[in-house]
């Protein structure tokens, strides 16, 4: 059975992420309801403005299914999204899923990383599950993780900061794949739905 990927499309670049998806064969949807999450294989959390998104996820009444659904299924975050799933958010502080043992520094490269495109050589946990390789990387607003947990694995840094963390079903970037040609971070995340794509 092909995956279901599920992608918060409250705000922010959640089509980019469904056309990344599309090309590696799975299947998937836009969540802006409660009852969007039904079915979902794991989800996707984009980038954009991580204050905007709580704001409409309270709107909406999606705070407690998304928690609900963060505490079961594999979820991937992304810029915002990586905000998000943090335990504690500083700069300035903010509510948090409490999903990842990280602390999300918001917007903490200051202005002149805005907008960057980078070149990042990934660890070898990364390029052990995928094929090896640098990895480009486009940061806009980009946080910082910092003050990682036992459980938390590091698959790629920039500036000897992590920016692509994983923590079991859990999966953190602070810069946007989606922006890029190269699929294997969502390949990476497709790898923990359990199911075939294709």
């Amino acid at each position: 059975m092909v995956a279901l990927a599920g992608i918060l499309a409250l705000q922010g670049g959640f089509e980019a992420h469904e056309r990344m998806l599309a090309r590696l064969g799975a299947r998937t949807r836009q969540v802006r309801l409660a009852a969007d999450f039904e079915g979902l294989d794991g989800l996707i959390i984009p980038g954009g403005e991580s204050t905007t998104m709580w704001k409409l996820l309270h709107e909406e009444n999606l705070v407690e299914p998304l928690r609900a659904f963060v505490a079961s299924k594999p979820v991937f975050g992304t810029c915002a999204g990586a905000i998000l799933l943090a335990s504690k958010v500083t700069h300035p502080d903010q509510e948090a899923l409490c999903a990842m043992d990280y602390t999300a520094v918001r917007n903490a490269y200051g202005r002149q990383i805005d907008s960057r495109v980078t070149v990042l050589t990934p660890e070898p946990e990364f390029e052990d599950r995928t094929e090896p390789g640098d990895l480009e990387a486009v940061f806009i607003r980009a946080p910082i993780l910092r003050d990682l947990g036992d459980g938390v694995t590091v698959l790629a840094r920039y500036l000897d900061d992590p920016v692509l963390v994983e923590q079991g079903p859990y999966l953190a970037a602070a810069f946007h794949p989606e922006l890029t040609d190269d699929p294997r971070v969502h390949s990476l995340f497709l790898g923990k739905l359990g199911h075939a794509t294709g």
